[in-house]
């Protein structure tokens, strides 16, 4: 007989291709196992990249319509992990939780300035007539930044459709909170962003509640550990573990690629 239990699964920190790809695996692991009843997505982000917050909203969604997600929001659900607690079937948040920043953000640095005064000279070669425009060096031409721009609006417009459907209001309502803030996790429930104010214990209380599992019958769920984080972890000191975040930031820090943010 199996012994039917719930999932606790945690997200935190940015939203990027490397960090969701294992997570949207596991959350499809979970959806095709019927020893899993009901699912607690318990998340903690600023958000991150667009695509990669869309991959995870739809492995939450795909889940959730074969059993229920409750979403908990701890310190911070904003633009994309919000975006992504809105594929769960109810939302939580804590009354002092930053909840929303519904919007859209592209950066564009342009360090040739820079460089100039340095005494840096770069020559790129390149074909197309705007294959050099984001490559960091140079401002942006006036029909550059208009071409951006509409690209912005069109992941902009997508998003708030997005909430507006998921919670169940009018487009015109999201797009007067759609202005790039957050607010208190106690406001957004009066924004009808959020179902509930609690905390973990109260959501995954409700998760029981809609499943008929006890929540004693919960299970830590978590995707495989990055090499880099079993290599510097285990039997290593706590010097090691402090050299292994320090690897893992400088090389974020280091692979960071500029692209449309969900933030």
């Amino acid at each position: 007989m199996v012994r039917e239990r719930l999932a606790h699964v945690q997200f935190r920190g940015t939203i990027r291709e490397r960090s969701v790809e294992p997570f949207t695996r596991m959350l499809k692991a979970i959806r095709e196992r019927g020893r899993f009843r009901g699912v607690l997505l318990d998340i903690s982000s600023g958000g991150g990249e667009a695509v990669a917050s869309m991959d995870l909203y739809l492995a939450i969604k795909r889940l959730d319509q074969v059993k229920p997600v409750v979403a908990s929001i701890g310190s911070m659900g904003a633009s994309g992990a919000y975006m992504a607690a809105l594929g769960a079937r109810r939302i939580y948040a804590y009354p002092e939780s930053n909840v929303g920043s519904i919007g859209v953000v592209f950066p564009h640095i342009a360090v040739q300035e820079l460089l100039r005064r340095v005494g840096v000279s770069v020559e790129l070669l390149h074909a197309g007539r705007h294959k050099d425009a984001y490559q960091g060096l140079r401002p942006l031409s006036e029909e550059e930044r208009a071409k951006l721009t509409a690209i912005v609006h069109q992941d902009y417009d997508a998003f708030v459709k997005m909430v507006a459907l998921e919670r169940k209001q009018p487009v015109e309502k999201i797009q007067e909170l759609a202005t790039g803030e957050f607010w208190t996790g106690a406001r957004a429930r009066e924004l009808g962003l959020v179902d509930d104010l609690g905390d973990r214990e109260m959501a995954l209380e409700a998760l029981s509640q809609m499943t008929g599992i006890p929540a004693r019958k919960t299970i830590d769920v978590a995707p495989p550990r990055p090499f880099l984080e079993r290599l510097f972890s285990g039997s290593f000191s706590m010097m090691g573990d402090r050299l292994s975040a320090s690897v893992r930031n400088s090389l974020e820090d280091l692979v960071f690629e500029s692209g449309i943010y969900r933030r």
